[in-house]
Formats: structure tokens, sequence, C-alpha cells
């Protein structure tokens, strides 16, 4: 791992940038899609158990308590892991290909399975089964999308181009509530809780045959490229240094922690916290969050560029600093008028959107051509398990003891691991990727 840029590189021909342009559009569109599909479950999460699971049967009632395990904290980081592997043996592409396949057929599943009342608990083991599919493939993306956008990403806009990464989380989740509110407002609760909930995942697995095709079109890394054929086409079993790999993943994940429990806390928890504490309206808060999704959207690109210029230490040290700042007076601010959780969650959300733009190039930057992808599998998808995954919940239960304010100086803290081991890594702006 090499913390100096290295010299110059000979420009590209005009057709290879415009391939990689291309590229860079067919991994966005696939992205926003499986984020869509992805969230797209949570919105309606309520028509879908009402229509799968039966309280009533032990079974059923057992199995709705895994899918949101087995989903949300093992499949995610597993997929990262051995999609991850894959991809460093593979190539980014094929990966790339495979977990949008994965994600349309189990959304398509979930559109067309016969309800409970149809197969009684085989309509539970079908749903679970189908999002234990999506979780395995959008950890495999997840990882992947990172490692293929930062090598195919010119070395000194890698910054700027990675931050689509991050504006297709946000970008996804925006699709899959606008569509959630629109199917809402056109047929009505009634006709949404009997058939409409599987219009979203049907459309979504629809339009991943668009995507799919930009996919079948996109270039390989030619990083990736460079090594295996530097190892005629599989990688040597020449080992890399360990103590380089381990510091690196946990450096990751302490730098991953308070990014990803900072923006879960206040993409997912805070509107719930609105709602069910200050009396919000339910609408209000919906729409307010999503506005705010919208303006951290837009200023992705200006931190990735602001990145490629004055490097990615700096920068994550100012997230780290201002969330520590912030994350009390902000939440302390929500109150039971909407402006207050649309000022909060835009400021907020804006602040964490700084490192959500330079993860992409930050991880990679930190790991060699022959696991990078396991090993930002590993690291993010462990991260946003453990840290992320947990916090809504670890939140609403500390609002339970009374204790609420302890919330934000968990977020406090982990931002302060995140400032830690910025401070132990080294810069990376602008090195090859082939050194790193």
């Amino acid at each position: 791992m090499s913390a100096q840029p290295s010299a110059a590189v000979p420009a590209r021909p005009a057709s290879a940038t415009a391939g990689k342009k291309k590229s860079l559009l067919a991994t966005t569109a696939g992205n926003i899609l499986e984020w869509y599909e992805w969230s797209a479950y949570a919105v309606f999460a309520p028509f879908i158990a009402a229509a799968m699971f039966n309280p009533d049967d032990p079974v059923s009632a057992l199995l709705s308590t895994l899918a949101v395990f087995a989903v949300g904290f093992l499949m995610r980081p597993l997929g990262g892991i051995v999609f991850g592997r894959v991809a460093d043996r593979r190539g980014r592409k094929f990966v790339l290909i495979t977990t949008m396949l994965m994600m349309a057929g189990g959304s398509l599943v979930i559109g067309l399975m016969p309800s409970y009342e149809t197969v009684g608990v085989w309509a539970s083991v079908i749903l679970l089964a189908a999002r234990i599919g999506q979780g395995f493939a959008h950890g495999g993306e997840s990882a992947t999308a990172n490692t293929y956008i930062a090598e195919i990403a010119p070395h000194n806009r890698r910054g700027m181009w990675g931050s689509i990464v991050f504006v297709a989380i946000f970008a996804g989740s925006i699709l899959a509530y606008t569509v959630g509110g629109s199917v809402t407002a056109v047929l009505g609760e009634s006709a949404v809780a009997d058939w409409g909930w599987r219009i979203p995942f049907i459309l979504g697995a629809f339009l991943a045959l668009a995507a799919l095709y930009l996919r079948k079109g996109m270039v390989e890394s030619e990083v990736f490229d460079d090594a295996a054929a530097a190892t005629a086409g599989a990688f040597a079993p020449e080992p890399l240094p360990r103590r380089q790999i381990v510091r690196a993943v946990l450096l990751m994940i302490a730098m991953t922690s308070g990014i990803t429990a900072a923006h879960y806390t206040w993409t997912s928890y805070a509107s719930t916290h609105a709602i069910t504490q200050q009396d919000m309206p339910a609408a209000s808060a919906y729409w307010m969050s999503v506005i705010a999704q919208l303006i951290a959207l837009v200023s992705l690109p200006f931190w990735g560029r602001l990145s490629d210029s004055v490097g990615r230490r700096p920068l994550m040290l100012a997230f780290a600093g201002l969330m520590i700042l912030l994350q009390l007076p902000l939440m302390g601010l929500i109150s039971s008028a909407p402006w207050t959780l649309l000022a909060a969650s835009s400021l907020a959300l804006v602040v964490v959107a700084i490192p959500g733009a330079l993860l992409s190039a930050t991880l990679s930057e930190n790991f060699p051509t022959k696991v990078r992808t396991q090993g930002i599998g590993f690291a993010y998808s462990v991260s946003v398990a453990v840290f992320g995954g947990t916090a809504p919940y670890l939140n609403a239960q500390l609002i339970e003891w009374n204790v609420g304010w302890m919330s934000s100086v968990y977020i406090m803290i982990l931002c302060g691991c995140t400032a830690v081991a910025v401070w132990l890594m080294p810069e990376t702006k602008g090195i090859d990727l082939k050194d790193a």
C-alpha cells in the first residue's frame, strides 16, 4: 500500500474514456435500481407482513423474525465477502451482472408470490428465501460497485466519480418512497393492501432488464485486467503482507463506523423519532425526510470533487468534528413542527454526505488490487451490519429506557473512532490503484 501519488499517467484515448463513462452510467443505473428494490421492501413492509405472515401461526411469526435478522445482519456481509472474492478472481463486471440478476429475480418473486391466505406458511418461506437472496446480492453489489467505479475513474477525479455510489443510495431510497407514495395515492390504502404493494417489485424487476442491458456493455476494470495479466490470468500464490491487510481492514471498519451509524440514524430513525416522540404528522415527517435526502444527494459530487483537490483526510476529519459538535443540538431541534425535521435532517445529511462521497475512493485506495473487493466487502459490510443496521433499534431502545440522549452520544463516540482511524491513515488522493 503506498501513500504517495504516482507519477503522471498518460492520457487514455477518447474512445477508452467514452467507454468508461458509459460503464459509469450502467453501474449507476443498476445501483440505483438495487437500492430501490432494497428500499421498496421497507416502504411496503406493513402490507407485506399482513399478506405473508400470520402472527397467530408460531412458525410464520418465527420466519418473520428470521427474515429481518438474516437479511439485515447476516446475508449482506456474507454477500460482500463471497462476491468480493469472486470479483477479485473473475472480474468486477461479472459480479455486477450477477447481482443485478439476483436482485431482479428476488423482486419478481416477491411481486408474484402467493399470499399466506393461499398457501399458508409457505408464503413466509418464499418471502424469506427471496429476501435472503436479495441480501446476499446486495452485499456483493455494494462492495463491487465501490471497487469498480474507483478503478475506472480518472486518477484526479476518483473522488467525484466515486461519489456516484452514494448518489445511488440516496436516489434508490427516494425513488422507492416516491413510488410508494404515488401507488398509495392513486390506488388507496385498501387496494394497496390487497394487491397494490406488488406493483413496485414487478416494476423494479422489469426496469432491471434495461439496467442489465447497459451493464452487459460495460468495460472491465483496467486495473483488474492488468493485475490478472501480470499473473497469467489468475492470481499467483505470492502472499500479500498479512499485517498490511489486517491493518487496512481494521482502519476501514473504524473509519466507516461513525459514517454508517450517522447515515442510518438520519435517514431511517430521525423521521420515526419525530413521529413517535414529537407527535409530528407522519406524512409531513416523510416528505421532510425525502427533501433532506434530495439536498444531501445534490451535495455529493461537490464533496467528491473537493476531495480530489484537498485530499480525503481533511474532509473525513471535518465530518467527524462537525458530527460530534452538531449531533446533540440537531436531534434536540426536532419538534412537532415539520420544518424542524427538515432543517435538522438536511444539515445532518449534508455533513454525512461528506464521507459518503469519499467512501468508494478511500476504501479502494487502501486495499491492493488482488484483495480490494474482498477487503471492501468485509470491512464495509461488517461496519454497516454492526454500527449502521443496529443504529435505529438502539436509538429506539435507549428512548424506551428514558436515556434517549445516549443515542447521540453513541454517534459522537463512533465519529471519534472515525477521526482516530483517519488520523492513522495515509493520504491517498491521486494514487495509482495499481500501486495500492
